[in-house]
């Protein structure tokens, strides 16, 4: 036996049947913090996609080629996220979810638009769409909505007349924090403070007692759960009567964990949260989800980022093409597509628009209740 042609036979056999996997196969990539202290919101962004992706390939696959997940681990964290950006795009994807953070995803958009590679993620900062990148579009919306929202609430609905600002430095919270502050202020609302936070420091008593001495109406806290929920229960500590307010990232089931029996009043401000979901979408996807994971996805964000690659998934199918520029195109013309989170509608500049936002207020065992919409 000829050992050198069958070593080679065999190898070129290799060759032949991974090209045909790979022409029979289409590649998603998730971007997410599967470890480190947001990972109960990474994983289940993780785990939405796949639930989605398992029902388009068992339906056939997309373009008759099945969907295969990559998955790389942020952690939230920016030069994290710029090797997922390189190692996603090595790997041949056409589109990636996430990341859950605004500032892992600003990391990553230059290396996913220089690789012509989709990218939608939850991100709200409003500096996500400044460099218009056409592969870029957003599955939630922007700081600038919300922040109206809120200071509508906090000035004309509740009367605050000293209110107290507070973000951490990350540019999703710090860029809420100022958009809130000036939604407040071009209301004619009173802003008594401006402050900034270090995000993990776990000790704000010198940040609050600082605050208590202006003896607030309300704290408003633009940053996220891991944070908040301290910053509650260290309020109530100090004995600073005020409100507190917090932005849609505090909306987690571990601010409770975090804040104790200090959750009991605190008022969030986010998008309907998903076991209200309204539409035939969410009850359908909600369900598959707890069904399938034996739990409900921890915040609305897995949910809009499942609604960012079902966005993906029509485009191709519309479009009969794996060509990104194509599907970018369309996604960008699709009107009040049936989303899980409601009608999905993105502007020219990758903007989701129809923003809706809900007033909560939490009790101390771990339940809230909408108050306004």
């Amino acid at each position: 036996m000829n050992y050198k042609k069958l070593s080679s036979a065999l190898a070129l056999s290799a060759i032949v049947t991974s090209a045909v996997i790979a022409a029979d196969t289409v590649k998603i990539g998730v971007q997410a913090p599967i470890t480190g202290k947001y990972a109960n919101e990474g994983q289940s962004i993780d785990n939405f996609v796949k639930l989605i992706v398992d029902e388009k390939n068992a339906q056939g696959g997309l373009l008759g080629k099945q969907i295969e997940v990559v998955t790389c681990d942020d952690e939230a964290k920016a030069q994290k996220a710029a090797v997922c950006a390189k190692k996603l795009s090595n790997a041949g994807v056409i589109a990636v979810i996430g990341s859950y953070t605004s500032g892992a995803t600003e990391a990553a958009q230059t290396t996913y638009f220089r690789n012509k590679v989709l990218q939608t993620s939850d991100g709200t900062s409003d500096s996500l769409i400044k460099k218009k990148y056409w592969t870029f579009f957003r599955n939630s919306f922007p700081n600038s909505s919300q922040s109206d929202f809120t200071a509508e609430y906090m000035v004309n609905s509740k009367k605050y007349k000293r209110i107290v600002v507070l973000s951490d430095y990350s540019s999703y919270s710090a860029g809420l924090g100022d958009a809130t502050e000036a939604s407040v202020k071009a209301i004619g609302g009173n802003v008594i403070f401006r402050g900034k936070i270090k995000s993990g420091s776990q000790n704000f008593t010198a940040t609050l007692t600082k605050v208590k001495a202006m003896n607030p109406d309300v704290i408003y806290y633009s940053g996220y759960y891991t944070d908040g929920g301290l910053l509650r229960s260290q309020q109530k500590q100090l004995q600073i009567d005020a409100a507190f307010v917090g932005g849609d990232s505090n909306d987690n089931p571990d601010f409770y964990k975090l804040a104790g029996k200090a959750a009991n009043g605190t008022v969030l401000i986010n998008f309907p949260t998903p076991e209200i979901l309204p539409y035939p979408e969410a009850k359908k996807y909600l369900a598959a989800y707890k069904a399938r994971f034996k739990m409900d996805p921890p915040s609305i964000w897995p949910v809009t980022n499942a609604d960012g690659l079902r966005a993906v998934i029509e485009g191709v199918e519309k479009t009969k093409s794996f060509d990104t520029k194509k599907i970018a195109a369309y996604i960008r013309t699709m009107k009040d597509f049936p989303g899980i989170t409601g009608p999905f509608n993105i502007r020219e500049d990758g903007e989701r628009v129809g923003a809706k936002f809900v007033v909560y207020k939490m009790n101390e065992n771990g339940t809230k209740k909408v108050v306004s919409e």
